[in-house]
């Protein structure tokens, strides 16, 4: 009987240390002291393809029912948004949403300096005690190059994450506006896949 208990103790033990080994580290500077959310990047941000509010930063918004800071502009690449990295922090920001890349494969940008631009900016973000969530996009037309990478990123600097959020909408009409850019109904999808991560960080 004590041999029993015993054996039951030390499983219970070693499944509380396996749940506790298994769980995902926390996401870096969450909570944080900042006081607005803002979302930065280039044209999926800005909301190029949609009709007035219905671009995915609205959409979110209002799903969240918080404002939400829209920092995007068209045809940004990593390197530009780099130089303009202090739109951000002027916003006090908890949580910033980082989407950039597109434009780099679009430009032949080696995808090292990509990687190690995106990286400079979650390091610089952190630094002003706000959060990331890093939306991932893809890298080639039949083979994703940066899904791995995008993953890797978020793992490395604890960052919240989402892949490649235009998958399942290109190609389909009706969820596209042109070949790279959203509809109404396609920034509808990608809200509805950020959603979830964004109010986790809120909590």
């Amino acid at each position: 009987m004590k041999f029993s208990l015993l054996f039951l103790a030390g499983c219970i033990l070693l499944g509380a240390c396996l749940i506790f080994l298994n769980q995902s580290p926390a996401v870096t500077n969450v909570p944080s002291d900042g006081v607005n959310i803002a979302a930065f990047g280039d044209s999926l941000i800005e909301g190029v393809g949609s009709s007035r509010g219905n671009d995915f930063v609205s959409i979110l918004s209002r799903q969240i029912d918080e404002p939400i800071v829209n920092l995007g502009r068209s045809g940004d690449t990593t390197r530009d948004a780099l130089a303009r990295i202090q739109e951000v922090l002027e916003q006090d920001p908890k949580v910033v949403l980082v989407l950039l890349g597109g434009n780099d494969y679009l430009q032949q940008i080696p995808e090292a300096e990509t990687f190690k631009n995106l990286e400079q900016i979650i390091q610089i973000i952190h630094q002003s005690d706000s959060a990331v969530l890093l939306l991932g996009v893809r890298g080639g037309i039949l083979r994703d190059n940066f899904k791995g990478e995008f993953a890797a990123l978020a793992k490395k600097h604890r960052t919240a994450y989402v892949s490649d959020v235009l998958e399942g909408l290109f190609g389909d009409r009706q969820l596209m506006s042109d070949t790279v850019h959203p509809n109404d109904a396609g920034y509808q999808v990608i809200a509805d896949k950020v959603q979830p991560e964004l109010e986790a960080m809120l909590e």
